[in-house]
């Protein structure tokens, strides 16, 4: 998948066209299959025994291509990385989430996050400090309000925006989520109805701007490099998304710690995954090994991957370098939790109804629209029950 910018793929190339396979096999090929329409392009492979050896793809796909039979679970891989410790080399949690009552389905490959921005200067003109919790929160967009700055940035387009995973973030943050440790969606819970107050709060008192139920990603970006927006989550890449001088002014804050006294978020593990089709599973595992043990030039040469998985990569001097980056690794990996939360850390073939689809951008604008938090959490578990069987 083209994970990154133009260098990405290319570099990407050159790494799995350098293994060497074993005696009788044929060289690795490699193919970019675009995010336009991927998951139709795998499931026909997959129908067709088309499919590749070995491939990254949407951070819930394996979970789903597991369901239906056609991943090689990666436990023998694992326990290899075990002998050799590569398997110590993952950030904390991160293979847990690949594993499934069948074994491991995947291998963590790259990170993307949903933590807390602010913009440094304009915090200092409002005379507000950082916010650690949700108080202090409020208190720091209420200062920002007063100099004509939204405290609370969201974007609600359904076609572009991620308001949505925002949401769920808060609610991870306080102790919720979506799912219980059955796998089925429990979302009408103390836990939540207290997070959506939370955002509640930041709405009715005019933090929120009014355009954002309606803003995409590009546009809530416009509203942080003209200086409108100054605190929110957002994805780890949102200085060089802005750019221009703003960027610079654009600072990761701590985790904050919930009215319940909790501190979580939202992230997404994507991975690569082994299919069954193969002409070889050691083959397979042991490309898995070369390109682990030969990966770390796609951050060192900052192509755009996303986050590191792999402490060894994280240590780099070039990843070192930005103290952005750093502080979510640090700070930010090791409270957060995937879709599956509360109820587990692993993901499941039912995380996929959530994974951005209708529903949850529904939910979104309905939170962003002024809908009860108990309203906007019955609509949604009503509706993922009606699917989720």
């Amino acid at each position: 998948m083209p994970w990154g910018g133009p260098a990405f793929n290319p570099l990407d190339k050159k790494l799995v066209l350098s293994f060497k396979p074993s005696s009788g096999l044929a060289a690795p090929s490699y193919q970019a299959v675009q995010w336009a329409n991927f998951t139709q392009t795998f499931a026909t492979a997959m129908a067709s025994k088309t499919g590749p050896a070995v491939s990254s793809g949407g951070g819930t796909q394996a979970f789903q291509f597991a369901k239906q039979g056609f991943i090689a679970e990666a436990d023998d891989l694992v326990d290899t990385w075990k002998a050799n410790g590569l398997h110590d080399d993952f950030l904390p949690g991160l293979l847990d989430t690949m594993k499934t009552p069948n074994g491991y389905v995947a291998i963590p490959y790259n990170l993307d996050m949903r933590v807390l921005w602010y913009n440094k200067s304009l915090l200092e003109k409002a005379g507000a400090t950082p916010p650690t919790d949700w108080q202090s929160y409020l208190d720091a967009a209420a200062a920002l309000k007063k100099i004509g700055v939204f405290g609370f940035a969201a974007n609600g387009n359904p076609s572009g925006g991620n308001a949505f995973q925002m949401i769920v973030g808060v609610m991870i943050n306080n102790g919720g989520g979506i799912f219980d440790a059955e796998g089925k969606p429990n979302l009408v819970t103390d836990a939540n109805i207290q997070a959506l107050e939370f955002i509640e709060e930041n709405i009715r008192k005019g933090y929120v701007d009014p355009g954002a139920i309606s803003y995409t990603a590009t546009n809530s970006n416009s509203q942080w490099k003209a200086e409108k927006f100054a605190m929110g989550i957002d994805v780890p890449g949102l200085a060089a998304n802005v750019g221009g001088s703003t960027a610079a002014d654009l600072v990761v804050g701590d985790p904050l710690t919930s009215d319940s006294g909790k501190k979580g978020a939202l992230y997404f593990p994507n991975n690569i995954m082994m299919y069954k089709n193969t002409p070889s599973q050691k083959d397979s595992e042991a490309f898995l090994t070369y390109y682990y043990k030969h990966m770390s030039e796609l951050w060192t040469k900052k192509t755009g991957i996303g986050l590191p998985v792999l402490k060894s990569i994280a240590s780099t001097p070039e990843f070192q370098s930005d103290p952005n980056q750093v502080k979510i690794v640090s700070s930010w990996q090791p409270i957060s939790k995937t879709w599956a939360a509360p109820g587990g850390s692993a993901l499941f073939a039912n995380v996929t109804y959530v994974d951005s689809t209708t529903p949850m951008s529904t939910f979104g604008q309905n939170v962003l629209s002024g809908k009860t938090p108990k309203e906007s959490l019955t609509i949604l578990q009503n509706t993922l029950a009606g699917q989720i069987k």
